[in-house]
């Protein structure tokens, strides 16, 4: 398969990471403790496989540093601002992440900015503002929750240009070292929030290690597109995460979709398609491949 395909299988699997959210916060397990739990569950598998692998991302240590500060902040900072905040405003403000990749993939990886690529992107932010609806009360001034969303799309956006660049790193280290980053970032929370952590007996820890591997599956496809498609690209294709959530919500009952959430989706899947196709090779290389 294609790294772009891949990528948007991940992205998929994160679309529908709400069901078992919403299921464990009908055991009583939700926000910060969520993160804490599941992610400090994965650090038993993620801490051993960092030691063994740890000759080969050694000489790239800082670029998976940054992986796993900024892939722990965008989750614990998402779980954070959907807990604290309003829903709408935490997914609009966190999903300007594919406008901070298409500026960070230029700025920082020297990549080409096409028309193309410009206007797939700006397909997909007018997608996610008609799916997931404005009104007058999204544009007032930003509280801390905000901020929390907003910087979480921040760190979203930059794990993924560490990803991308940390090209000598395993996939394997890159997959499992921002669970590390979100547990203790989670964990930091709890912390600061005075959050009470619920007991949890077998059954209960038993759904959380199966949510850890669903979201382990969901890690290594993202970590794999993002490790070989251009951060331009991928800041695109990642919108359609949002797609999924919306449609498997409306097919479950939990959400009614009007003419707007179908016109919003339409232009997100449209914008993928156009990320999608994989990129020209400049004429100097077609020169040199003739030759």
């Amino acid at each position: 398969m294609r790294p772009e395909l891949i990528l948007l299988l991940g992205a998929s699997f994160w679309g529908l990471g709400w069901l078992p959210l919403e299921h464990l916060a009908g055991q009583g397990l939700r926000g910060m403790p969520v993160v804490l739990y599941t992610y400090g569950l994965l650090c038993l598998l993620a801490l051993p496989l960092l030691w063994r692998q740890r000759a080969a991302w050694w000489p790239q240590r800082r670029a998976l540093t940054v992986i796993c500060l900024c892939g722990g902040w965008a989750t614990a900072g998402l779980v954070g601002a959907l807990s604290e905040g309003d829903v709408v405003r935490a997914m609009l403000l966190f999903y300007l992440a594919p406008v901070w990749g298409l500026l960070g993939g230029w700025l920082l990886l020297g990549e080409r900015l096409s028309a193309v690529r410009v206007g797939a992107l700006a397909l997909a932010m007018l997608g996610i503002a008609l799916t997931l609806g404005i009104s007058a009360e999204t544009f007032r001034p930003l509280g801390a929750s905000d901020w929390l969303a907003l910087s979480a799309g921040l760190a979203f956006a930059c794990n993924n240009l560490a990803t991308r660049a940390a090209d000598r790193v395993p996939l394997a280290s890159k997959a499992v070292v921002a669970f590390v980053g979100a547990a203790l970032l989670g964990g930091l929370f709890c912390l600061l929030q005075g959050a009470a952590l619920p007991a949890a007996g077998p059954g209960l820890w038993a759904q959380i290690a199966l949510f850890g591997v669903f979201w382990l599956l969901a890690m290594g496809a993202a970590q794999y597109g993002f490790s070989h498609v251009e951060a331009s690209r991928a800041a695109v294709l990642v919108v359609i995460e949002l797609v999924v959530a919306v449609l498997t919500a409306a097919w479950l009952g939990e959400r009614e979709l009007g003419l707007r959430e179908w016109c919003g989706g339409a232009l997100v899947l449209i914008a993928a398609l156009l990320a999608e196709r994989p990129s020209r090779p400049s004429s100097s290389v077609l020169c040199e491949a003739k030759s």
